[in-house]
């Protein structure tokens, strides 16, 4: 079930009632696109937070009956890729909630999340995050030199240069 950006906000509204002290939720990937205005909505919701704030998070949503796919993931390390630690300070706020604050990936990092699957959707994600934003090629190159990739850096290497020729002829 799609979620807009509507329905995101409402959750989040939930689980901040929930919350018994002030989390950080940085959303990543189509989260993260959808509350940027980049995406109509997301088929899932993913973010990272601070691990000191994971067991709050944790208990929090149990008591949020909700029946999303939620990945979370913590202190910048999203699917397979560490990113550095200036993440949370470039990510962009969303909200400031009584017990969330609500950020965003700034789109240079979701772009460099997104280079290791690089499927369809991702490609059309990468456009959106560079045409929306004006990211340009020395950017992401830039980026993607100080993430951390968890496997074959060569994979990684080779889907970079395939995203810099696509968009940047």
């Amino acid at each position: 079930m799609p979620l807009d950006k509507t329905a995101l906000l409402n959750f989040l509204e939930e689980l901040n009632n929930e919350l018994g002290r002030k989390i950080t939720f940085i959303a990543v990937g189509g989260t993260a696109m959808t509350l940027l205005d980049l995406r109509p909505s997301t088929i899932d919701i993913d973010f990272t937070i601070p691990s000191s704030d994971f067991p709050e998070y944790k208990r929090a949503e149990k008591n949020v009956p909700h029946g999303y796919k939620i990945d979370v993931y913590q202190d910048g390390c999203i699917f397979s890729q560490n990113l550095p630690d200036d993440y949370l300070t470039n990510s962009i706020e969303i909200a400031n909630l009584e017990r969330i604050s609500l950020r965003a990936l700034h789109p240079v990092d979701i772009v460099a999340t997104k280079i290791v699957r690089l499927n369809d959707r991702d490609l059309e994600d990468i456009g959106k995050c560079i045409e929306g934003y004006g990211l340009k090629k020395e950017q992401i190159e830039n980026r993607a030199a100080n993430v951390a990739y968890i496997g074959k850096q060569e994979y990684y290497d080779h889907n970079l240069k395939c995203v810099l020729k696509k968009f940047f002829r």
